[in-house]
């Protein structure tokens, strides 16, 4: 018998599916329209259970991820599980909704339990996503597309059940602008007694790409950024050697990494206090982990045989999705390298067929000088009514 726990007094086999039902096929669909009647069970994956949710959802998790409304690298198995290795405090709560007739997977609510001691929400104990705050752009409740609102009221039943650990606020961040958690999910608090309070946490800017590079200079880029960007680009192929970088499976994918951060920490001081001990350990298993999974674009422009920018990127989803750059000032700083490489990143977007070139979370200016649109970035706060 499995440890995890239901919402509901149902009996859970030794597979962690609902007893008495049939496992999906590998080709099972959930996008079909969702009953509006029909309740999902749910298991839940407690910090006292035999195995994790990590763990036993892993053969399906990405899976479901490719039936949401919104698809991003950053609720992958992959990359979750890595950040809660790394960087995951307190106890991992891991629900799972299935549909009682067939135990198909609907949907996946990955949360952590912990009490911050700084901050709004000091001293209560709160519910995070995993994943939430600052490594990860983009986060949400998985749900199988159309089936959110199941998914949903599944959540708030759990959250008044016996089987929810004593919470004070659930804390959703940075929901896509593409999410229907911020949207569905307040009105349906209320049905629970539940306060939430909705705000935009943030912008990602971000564009989408056509099939030319000059297309996109001419109709994405104003008449004087495109000057410069042409500009920067043809005075540093006249004045140095420049290699445009990516690096491959095979490399030396750690000392590649070494490189990227140390450009990274040179190019600002704010950039050289984030990248602490911690968080230079997930940055190298994140990288490792999606290199494995062919995500990874770490690039570096080259001039004249010496690594001066540097770009962490990932393409998923035909999104190319900057995460991470560096440069350092004091190197070949008269030939732009950090501005001629994003045109470069851009050419080789456009070339293997992105559709979506984006910044991610920041509002910097250089962002909309290159063609970009604010896309919301929201978050949800979860309160029990006094």
């Amino acid at each position: 018998m499995t440890s995890a726990n239901l919402c509901a007094d149902k009996p859970v086999s030794a597979a962690g599916n609902p007893a008495n039902t049939t496992a999906p096929s590998p080709d099972a669909s959930a996008t079909g329209a969702a009953d509006a009647g029909e309740e999902l069970d749910c298991i839940v994956y407690s910090p006292g259970s035999e195995t994790d949710g990590f763990a036993a959802l892993e053969a399906e998790w990405n899976a479901l991820l490719q039936r949401a409304r919104y698809n991003t690298i950053f609720l992958t198995h992959e990359w979750l599980s890595t950040w809660w290795n790394y960087l995951g405090e307190g106890e991992l709560w891991i629900l799972a909704m299935r549909r009682p007739a067939t135990g198909e997977l609907a949907g996946i609510v990955p949360l952590y339990l912990t009490t911050p001691q700084t901050g709004e929400r000091a001293g209560l104990r709160t519910l995070f996503l995993v994943g939430c705050i600052e490594v990860s752009d983009y986060l949400d409740i998985i749900a199988a597309k159309e089936w959110e609102t199941a998914v949903y009221r599944t959540l708030l039943r759990w959250l008044h059940s016996d089987a929810a650990p004593a919470w004070d606020a659930v804390d959703l961040c940075n929901l896509p602008q593409d999410s229907r958690t911020y949207q569905d999910l307040p009105d349906l608090a209320a049905e629970f007694d539940v306060d939430a309070n909705v705000m935009r946490e943030d912008v990602a800017p971000q564009f989408e790409l056509p099939t030319r590079y000059e297309t996109y200079l001419s109709d994405l880029v104003d008449k004087k950024q495109r000057h410069e960007i042409r500009r920067k680009q043809r005075r540093a192929e006249r004045e140095a050697r420049v290699d445009y970088i990516l690096v491959q499976p095979g490399d030396n994918l750690d000392a590649e990494m070494d490189d990227f951060i140390a450009l990274q920490q040179a190019s600002r001081s704010d950039k050289a206090e984030f990248m602490t001990p911690e968080m230079r350990r997930f940055f190298h298993a994140m990288a490792r982990r999606m290199m494995e999974k062919g995500w990874l674009r770490l690039s570096f422009l080259s001039l004249d045989g010496e690594k001066a920018a540097a770009l962490l990127a990932f393409e998923y989803n035909r999104r190319y999705l900057l995460y991470n750059s560096g440069y350092d000032p004091e190197a070949h700083a008269q030939l732009s390298p950090g501005w001629v490489q994003l045109a470069y990143a851009i050419q080789y977007a456009i070339a293997v067929g992105c559709q979506v070139f984006d910044f991610m979370q920041g509002d910097e200016e250089y962002k909309y000088r290159f063609g970009s649109h604010d896309y919301d970035v929201m978050r949800v706060i979860l309160r029990r009514k006094s």
